[in-house]
């Protein structure tokens, strides 16, 4: 069960320790089977993808792609309070994403000097949707949502079939709903493999989206750094959730979503950070009823055992050991969650407030599921509708715009021996200046 510890008793290299994360997977044999996978799908497309079906799956998909007829019948079959579950997060993500499309500029740096930022929509994408342990529908709404409002025409969706050899039927609504063009019954590096490089079935995309296991994580970083890949989105890897909380909080509210996070995988982290040695024993006395009560509580008990519950002297301190960490979920559950949220510079995502689960951002407050982990969250942000686009800049200089800005140009390009630089502007001035014109 989870530990409880002093954060007073600890020195700096005896909390990294604590905070440490489990080490992630990705030796010799693990880039050499990837990288065998990706090879064999690009030299024999589909039939690779049968294959691996067959060698990983245990079962060829009943069919390699989802028909219209396929995504519409799962759409009409699902049970009406899922459906309407799932037009809720549709709705919500829709309208929180909506609102951070960025806009195109146009700025006149100098008389005659016009610079533009156009932003342009990514074509085609792939997104990728676990189905593990479970199938996750609410990453399908997270990633074909903001790809959708970006303007992306084309969409690749892949996900692993199911026992029958299916995709999961609400992971088929989701993309009926929101006219996913492909969905490709595949998983796995081979699924990551066939939309970085297209097979007969599958077109090549631009960039790859979405969360899996080590082999997934793997093949998206193989991908990316081939020219002839495919972008991907972030570092993704085990989930992880920091509790903040004080005397205030529930203690089973708090032990829930230390658990909700925990459930994940056995390499998930959770960790409590209060103010309150008797709060720290609630919890772990919460804990302790509530985890055989979870269909996955040995899950969670492997999890809880690589986090801890954290007494720190103060709250203060309780937010810088989380601006440490960074972790990929923070929740603050105290009096005044406001005041400590404005001192976090280093989260994925933060939840305020006794009544702000870490579970509604998963599924349905509409901020996106897909972020950070394993402390990228100090420098990385979680995915947004802008990683769907991309800025490319545009300039326009007149006569006078570079007779303006030209001989400063001209003066740096000489400053570092680039000549021909230098002479691209001067040229033009010179023929300006005899009045010959281009």
């Amino acid at each position: 069960m989870i530990k409880i510890v002093s954060a007073r008793n600890l020195d700096r290299e005896a909390l990294a320790g604590v905070l440490a994360r489990p080490a992630l997977e990705s030796n010799v044999e693990l880039r050499e089977t990837v990288a065998g996978i990706i090879s064999n799908v690009r030299t024999r497309g589909d039939a690779a993808l049968l294959d691996f079906a067959r060698q990983f799956d245990g079962r060829e998909p009943a069919t390699l792609l989802a028909t219209a007829g396929d995504l519409a019948a799962a759409a009409e079959g699902l049970d009406p309070d899922l459906l309407d579950a799932i037009d809720t997060a549709i709705d919500t993500v829709g309208r929180f994403h909506a609102a951070g499309k960025p806009q195109d500029l146009s700025v006149a740096t100098a008389p005659g000097v016009i610079c533009q930022a156009r932003w342009q929509a990514l074509d085609p994408v792939g997104l990728y949707v676990p189905a593990g342990s479970a199938p996750l529908p609410s990453t399908a709404i997270m990633l074909a949502v903001p790809a959708r409002l970006a303007g992306c025409r084309r969409i690749v969706l892949a996900t692993p079939p199911n026992a029958q050899g299916r995709a999961d039927a609400a992971v088929l609504a989701i993309a009926h709903r929101l006219n996913v063009d492909t969905v490709l019954v595949s998983g796995g590096a081979q699924a990551i493999a066939a939309m970085a490089y297209g097979t007969e079935s599958v077109a090549r995309v631009a960039k790859i989206f979405g969360p899996g296991n080590r082999f997934v994580t793997e093949a998206k970083r193989q991908v990316s750094e081939s020219a002839a890949g495919a972008a991907q989105d972030l570092p993704a890897g085990p989930s992880e959730v920091l509790v903040i909380a004080d005397q205030s909080a529930n203690p089973d509210f708090v032990a829930m979503d230390l658990l909700s996070q925990s459930e994940h995988g056995p390499d998930s982290q959770a960790f409590l950070i209060t103010d309150s040695a008797t709060f720290a024993a609630a919890v772990r006395d919460s804990l302790e009823r509530l985890t055989p009560t979870l269909a996955r509580a040995e899950t969670a008990r492997i999890a809880l055992s690589h986090g801890a519950i954290i007494v720190a002297d103060n709250l203060d301190q309780a937010v810088a050991i989380s601006n440490e960490y960074a972790p990929e979920h923070l929740i603050i559950s105290t009096r005044d969650p406001h005041t400590l949220c404005n001192a976090i510079n280093s989260a994925g995502s933060v939840f305020l407030g006794h009544y702000t689960p870490e579970s509604l951002g998963d599924y349905i407050s509409g901020t996106n599921h897909v972020l950070p982990t394993a402390g990228w969250a100090r420098s990385i942000s979680g995915l947004a509708i802008t990683d769907f686009m991309r800025r490319m800049t545009v300039q326009e200089a007149t006569p006078e715009g570079l007779r303006q800005l030209g001989p400063h140009g001209a003066r740096l390009a000489a400053h570092e021996g680039l000549d021909a630089h230098r002479l691209a502007i001067t040229m033009r001035l010179e023929k300006l200046a005899a009045g010959t014109g281009a």
